[in-house]
């Protein structure tokens, strides 16, 4: 994805150039000052508009002007793929009104009890997975346990047999990825209908026997004679599979790596563990999970910065950009696991606040405490910058993260 400025000249800003995806930071800090509404170039041929600095961003997450299902309402609507349909009733993609009926049903099965009460089989699952290779003399981070233990949380409270957890990690880098890629398209497409499939027949055999499980507990829910019709719990299922797995993962990745770039924090947190809560909030601030919200469609024509935005225009809210605004933050670009008033929007803000976001947090806080207590001089194996980082703008991870001890 090639910026535009305001004239519609290119930039030197490249969305899916390797030296952006590395560090997108100083390309961000360049529009926020010099272009903060900027209009770009989608692979598609589409423009769109991204918003960098936070100002703008809150109140654009806020802002019901700005939705993000507008194509689904468009003409378009009845040529969409079978598949695609299903999702696009999903609670990240719904228009007010149904995203707070859909809110309020689901809300009756997750928690915050139902998260809290996690708590103590989080730590044993991230216990074994630290038992399995703390004999060995270097971890990958990610494949070892940054990925296995939010999939094992997510399957075991859907009830999904963890034999097919590899599937979804599959299908969760396909889809993410071919989100920004057009030339993943068709891949993508297969991986998204492997998906639906597979969730058919689970549903289909929880519908005949009901278990202790967040799918059963979907199918009881009910709100004044209301329930989730079928395609809205197969796009429920897979937004917490895909958003609910995805984010912890890149949130311990890129939170360990933050540390580890910053060794004084380390051992801060080493020597005060009890700093976790504020740790995770910096790290969701300094390089959090997600780089930018989900597509909203402006619904009229709105003037923002001085740039017209047009009724039906795309618009990105970079959160990565807003999180590192020195109008908003304190030395914005430094790492301060104790950094106060820590009022980052990486879980967005609004009506489309992350439902997952209490269990993003626990997860998180338990996997980098366990893992620095049980190993707590862990190194990077290879230098920082070698790090290979996943593709797209919309989630912000590495591929591998190599460590010693």
């Amino acid at each position: 994805m090639t910026i535009l400025n305001h004239n519609g000249n290119n930039s030197k800003i490249d969305f899916l150039n390797k030296k952006f995806i590395d560090n997108p930071y100083p390309a961000y800090a360049e529009i926020r000052k010099n272009d903060p509404v900027h209009r770009f170039l989608l692979p598609n041929g589409q423009f769109a508009w991204i918003i960098s600095r936070y100002k703008d961003a809150a109140k654009l997450l806020a802002d019901s002007r700005f939705v993000t299902n507008y194509p689904v309402h468009s003409s378009i609507k009845g040529n969409l793929p079978p598949h695609q349909e299903i999702i696009s009733r999903n609670l990240l993609s719904v228009d007010p009104k149904d995203h707070r009926r859909l809110r309020r049903l689901i809300q009756k099965a997750f928690t915050p009890k139902m998260v809290e009460n996690l708590r103590g089989r989080i730590e044993e699952i991230a216990e074994e997975l630290l038992f399995q290779v703390e004999h060995k003399q270097e971890i990958n981070l990610i494949e070892d346990y940054a990925f296995p233990l939010p999939i094992i949380v997510i399957c075991e409270m859907l009830g999904v047999p963890l034999k097919d957890q590899e599937k979804f990690r599959e299908w969760s880098n396909v889809i993410m990825e071919g989100v920004s890629n057009p030339e993943l398209s068709q891949k993508t497409e297969n991986a998204m209908i492997s998906f639906i499939q597979y969730l058919e027949e689970l549903i289909a055999e929880r519908r005949r026997h009901l278990q202790d499980d967040l799918i059963s507990d979907l199918l009881r829910v009910e709100d004044e004679g209301d329930v989730l019709s079928e395609n809205e719990l197969y796009a429920l299922v897979f937004v917490l599979i895909i958003a609910g797995h995805e984010t912890t993962v890149n949130l311990i990745g890129n939170g360990i790596l933050a540390l580890l770039e910053h060794p004084e924090q380390k051992e801060k947190l080493v020597s005060h563990p009890e700093l976790i809560h504020g740790a995770i909030e910096e790290i969701l601030r300094y390089n959090g999970p997600a780089e930018v919200s989900n597509v909203r469609f402006a619904t009229v024509d709105v003037i923002i910065e001085g740039k017209h935005i047009k009724k039906g225009d795309m618009v990105f809210i970079a959160l990565a950009a807003a999180n590192r605004d020195d109008n908003h933050f304190i030395e914005p670009d430094s790492f301060d696991i104790t950094r106060e008033a820590n009022t980052h929007i990486a879980f967005g803000k609004g009506v489309h606040f992350c439902l997952g976001a209490p269990l993003a947090r626990l997860e998180g806080e338990i996997a980098i405490n366990k893992l620095l207590k049980k190993i707590p001089q862990i190194k990077l194996k290879e230098d920082l910058n070698t790090i290979e980082w996943r593709p797209g703008i919309i989630i912000r991870g590495a591929k591998e993260i190599p460590l010693t001890f």
